[in-house]
């Protein structure tokens, strides 16, 4: 079993495939390594691909305090199984808190990204709904530690941005209920209480934004409600970024519909592989709705 350690000791359970540049994959918090599964077969075929558990999901350690988790942390993390496996760039591709564990790393280790894909990164972020989402994540974190990790992935599972993944495949729906049902308690309620509740909302993050030069993809499916106007505002701040809008999808989109996330990511690699990944043209920003002047 291979494992990276964090700068606090925390070890981070890794797995590797293929050969290549390499591609390291965060995944939410639902879910685990083996949410990418979908992933690991279909690009390791081109590239190293590196999918690791966050802290606080076994075989990775579980810290027993809430101070252990935090959104610095989360993008440290990467860090530390980038700087372990021995690479000194790599792609980094991350849904919902793996999305803005992604964001994050952009901005504080840009220069160790060869590229980021932030999926499904939005909740919580929007100015109006920030107390409600606080009240949420206590909520979840004291459901989970008073009625345990199965009742909680009952109830959990059909979000109204997941229900999406059940109608389009039974079969793939259970699967991931169950690997939920899995989850350590103490460090799920944990994630929730120091990453989840304590992270920075989006738009209190523009000027972060608006400094990042790394070729960024940013994706969404077009029934993640909570996503949509975040992945709008990320669009327009980051200048060398793109939105893509899966159709007819919720939240767990690399798993949901695999075929059509990879599709979309693969582009987006290949696109920053060959150099090719373009900027925004200045002369795209303009007061004018037309660009002609009255």
């Amino acid at each position: 079993m291979a494992y990276a350690t964090a700068e606090d000791g925390v070890r981070l359970y890794y797995e590797e495939s293929g050969r290549g540049q390499t591609v390291i994959f965060v995944h939410e918090f639902a879910g685990d390594m083996r949410s990418w599964e979908p992933q690991m077969r279909h690009f390791s075929r081109t590239y190293r691909c590196i999918a690791y558990n966050a802290r606080g999901y076994p075989p990775s350690d579980v810290p027993e305090q809430p101070g252990s988790y935090s959104q610095a942390r989360a993008a440290d993390d990467i860090k530390a199984v980038l700087d372990t496996v021995g690479a000194d760039k790599a792609h980094i591709v991350g849904l919902s808190m793996g999305g803005f564990a992604t964001l994050h790393f952009g901005f504080r280790h840009a220069s160790q990204a060869l590229s980021l894909c932030v999926g499904g990164c939005g909740y919580g972020a929007e100015p109006e709904q920030r107390q409600r989402f606080k009240a949420e994540v206590s909520t979840i974190a004291n459901f989970i530690i008073s009625k345990g990790m199965e009742t909680f992935a009952e109830s959990y599972a059909y979000g109204p941005t997941r229900v999406q993944f059940e109608n389009k495949d039974p079969r793939g729906f259970a699967e991931f209920k169950r690997m939920l049902a899995e989850h350590s308690a103490l460090g799920s309620a944990n994630t929730q209480l120091g990453v989840q509740g304590e992270r920075p909302s989006l738009y209190e993050l523009i000027d972060e934004m608006k400094r990042l030069a790394v070729p960024t993809l940013i994706v969404t499916g077009d029934e993640d409600w909570p996503c949509l106007l975040p992945g709008v505002l990320m669009k327009q701040n980051i200048a060398s970024s793109a939105l893509a809008v899966m159709p007819n999808a919720g939240h767990t989109i690399n798993i949901e519909d695999p075929d059509e996330f990879n599709r979309i990511v693969g582009n987006f690699l290949a696109q920053v592989e060959s150099g090719r990944w373009p900027a925004r043209d200045p002369r795209a920003v303009t007061a004018s709705i037309t660009g002609m002047k009255a």
